[in-house]
C-alpha cells in the first residue's frame, strides 16, 4: 500500500513559480512510475507530467520548458518544479503512482493518488 500527500500548492502571479512535492510512504516507491494530474473547475482531469522509477519523463505538450518532474528516492518524494506559471495552470494537482503503467497519460493507469493541492495563477 502507498500513501501519497501532496504539498507546495498556493497563489502565484503570472510569471511566478511553484514547487510541489509529492510525499509518498511504502518501502518500494522507488521503483514506482508517478505522475501529476490536473483538474480545473468544469473540466477532466488532465496528465501534466510522469517520472518512471529509472527517472525517465514526459510532459504534456503545454508545460514543456516550464515544468520539471524529479524524484529523491531516499527522501520518497517526488516534486513539480512549475516556472513561469500561467493563469490556465490554475487547478488542483494531483500525484498519482503505480507499479506498472502502459499509458502514462491515462488517469486510470495509476492505483494510488493524493489527495491533492490547489494551484492558482492570477493575471
Amino acid at each position: 500500500q502507498v500513501q501519497l500527500v501532496e504539498s507546495g500548492g498556493g497563489l502565484v502571479q503570472a510569471g511566478g513559480s511553484l514547487r510541489l512535492s509529492c510525499a509518498a510512504s511504502g518501502r518500494t516507491f522507488s521503483s514506482y512510475t508517478v505522475g501529476w494530474f490536473r483538474q480545473a473547475p468544469g473540466k477532466e482531469r488532465e496528465f501534466v507530467a510522469t517520472i518512471s522509477g529509472s527517472g525517465v519523463t514526459y510532459y504534456e505538450d503545454s508545460v514543456k520548458g516550464r515544468f520539471t518532474i524529479s524524484r529523491d528516492n531516499a527522501e520518497n518524494t517526488v516534486y513539480l518544479q512549475m516556472n513561469s506559471l500561467k493563469p490556465e495552470d490554475t487547478a488542483v494537482y494531483y500525484c498519482a503512482a503505480a507499479r506498472t503503467v502502459l499509458n502514462y497519460r491515462i488517469s486510470r493507469m495509476y492505483n494510488y493518488w493524493g489527495q491533492g493541492t490547489q494551484v492558482t495563477v492570477s493575471s
